[in-house]
């Protein structure tokens, strides 16, 4: 969408839903010709506004887009950096494959923070490659960060991104959003949310790091995945109704640039410290799945690389580096 659009919104915003602007103004404020304000109003009626055309009144907006279109975002962001540069698909195999591709391309001319968001994805990914549904009605986006950072220190980003995620649901709808190791939001029993991350590196520092998020906010579960529907939820579906998701990513991107500039200051323990009071797997009987075994006991706690410490019923304590954990 070009200037000239967000600044068409701009003004029936200022008016105000259901209030008219007459046509010689908006022509005068963009500088443009009566023709070309039609031609964009169209425009905007093919991404989903409703826009009311009355030769004795102008433009009326009566509805907003259904899309998640970076001007709807931008209308409640409050970030600095995070988001400020944003691109929106309706559909493509992923959102993280197209940011890689982004970077492979133009990376040096790509700005930290940018974000690409995608109505729907034919071919996302979650950890370890698997499957990652992601059906129209949710917020899935890749944020591009450039910390250069220790390798080591990558578990922080993801750490920040869950926690951000966390308590954006929490601050917009009161629900009990937890953390579960390594990457994944819950709502009681059910994941409603998660992360991925990629980086490259030069030698040990990070150049860039890919975050993905993905949440089912405006999703029936049991229509569009019904096989999941035990153990995935929806914002929708624990709320009873849709939510406004521009507000709701809004929310998350300024929760993550806060914790980002956290960790780019090396003030990490205050981090690790939100994460233990969000997490629903420490202090909890577990079942870890690793490449090399499977074996139960009891979470204990991360250490400073995101590692999951497990007091194994054996009597040995184990540091899980990559696997998956479920409670038991």
């Amino acid at each position: 969408m070009t200037n000239v659009i967000f600044d068409l919104l701009h003004i029936l915003d200022e008016a105000g839903i259901g209030q008219p602007v007459a046509g010689n103004v908006i022509s005068e404020r963009l500088g443009i010709s009566r023709t070309a304000v039609w031609k964009y109003v169209n425009l905007l009626r093919e991404v989903g506004y409703v826009i009311d055309a009355s030769a004795k009144t102008g433009y009326t907006l009566r509805k907003r887009t259904w899309l998640l279109l970076p001007y709807e975002v931008k209308r409640h962001l409050k970030t600095k950096v995070i988001g400020q540069e944003m691109h929106h698909f309706e559909q493509v195999p992923s959102t993280n494959a197209l940011a890689r591709q982004m970077m492979h391309e133009v990376g040096d001319e790509v700005q930290p923070g940018t974000v690409l968001i995608a109505e729907q994805q034919t071919g996302g990914l979650g950890r370890m490659n698997r499957v990652w549904m992601s059906p129209e009605g949710g917020i899935w986006a890749t944020i591009v960060v450039m910390p250069k950072l220790h390798v080591d220190q990558t578990f922080l980003i993801m750490m920040a991104a869950s926690i951000s995620l966390a308590r954006a649901i929490r601050h917009e709808f009161e629900l009990s959003a937890l953390i579960q190791w390594p990457n994944d939001v819950f709502i009681g029993d059910k994941k409603v949310a998660g992360t991925t991350l990629e980086l490259a590196a030069d030698e040990d520092i990070i150049k860039y790091c890919l975050v993905g998020i993905g949440v089912d906010v405006n999703v029936c579960v049991e229509k569009v995945m019904p096989n999941l529907s035990k153990i995935v939820t929806s914002l929708s579906d624990e709320l009873g109704h849709d939510v406004d998701r521009a507000q709701l990513f809004s929310v998350f991107l300024k929760e993550f640039e806060r914790r980002y500039q956290m960790i780019l200051k090396g003030e990490t323990e205050p981090l690790f410290r939100e994460w233990r009071s969000l997490s629903r797997t420490l202090h909890r009987r577990v079942r870890v799945r690793t490449i090399r075994e499977s074996f139960e006991g009891e979470a204990l706690d991360v250490d400073e690389r995101g590692a999951l410490i497990i007091h194994k019923d054996n009597g040995e304590v184990e540091r899980v580096i990559a696997g998956d954990c479920y409670l038991i």
